[in-house]
């Protein structure tokens, strides 16, 4: 869900994503994008590129912490070398 509203509204899914920085700059990219895609409107899907893409770092990132913690508290996997 969070990645349909990512591409339909950028900051606003950068924004509820809990990334406010990003959204702030997904703002200010929408706005130049906007101007500049009067001219060349294939950089209009600049902004939702780039909070798809701040969207799955986020998410990568918290599912790699997760990881890391749970082998922190259990130790490592069965037959993983030392």
């Amino acid at each position: 869900m969070i990645y349909i509203l990512a591409a339909l509204l950028p900051p606003i899914g950068l924004l509820l994503n809990g990334q406010p920085f990003s959204a702030i700059l997904n703002l200010v990219l929408c706005i130049i994008c906007v101007i500049v895609g009067l001219i060349f409107p294939i950089v209009l899907l600049v902004p939702s590129a780039h909070a798809l893409i701040a969207v799955h770092m986020r998410r990568e990132d918290r599912r790699h912490r997760e990881v890391v913690e749970a082998i922190r508290q259990h130790g490592p996997p069965p037959g993983y070398p030392r």
